[in-house]
């Protein structure tokens, strides 16, 4: 049975995981979950390209969007990981 990557974390960060073949309800939502957080990086990416534009952004504002990307990127590399990993046992 394959085993993927959840889109989200437990305890103290570790990842979580699914075994089966991912058609039942928690594949279902974890793959909803995936689309929201690719979507919210796709918005967080357009704001960013304003806010870079924005020559009077401050320090704060600054700090809070990379704060925010870090975030959005911790997601899309548990995404891809995940991704691959599916790939992978896949053939």
């Amino acid at each position: 049975m394959p085993r993927g990557s959840l889109p989200w974390v437990a305890d103290e960060g570790r990842p979580c995981y699914l075994v089966g073949d991912g058609d039942g309800y928690v594949s279902r939502v974890a793959d909803n979950i995936e689309s929201v957080q690719l979507g919210m990086a796709a918005d967080l990416l357009g704001h960013i390209e304003d806010l870079l534009r924005d020559r009077s952004a401050t320090p704060e504002q600054l700090r809070y969007a990379v704060s925010r990307l870090a975030e959005s990127l911790r997601d899309v590399h548990r995404i891809a990981r995940s991704r691959g990993a599916r790939l992978s046992a896949g053939g």
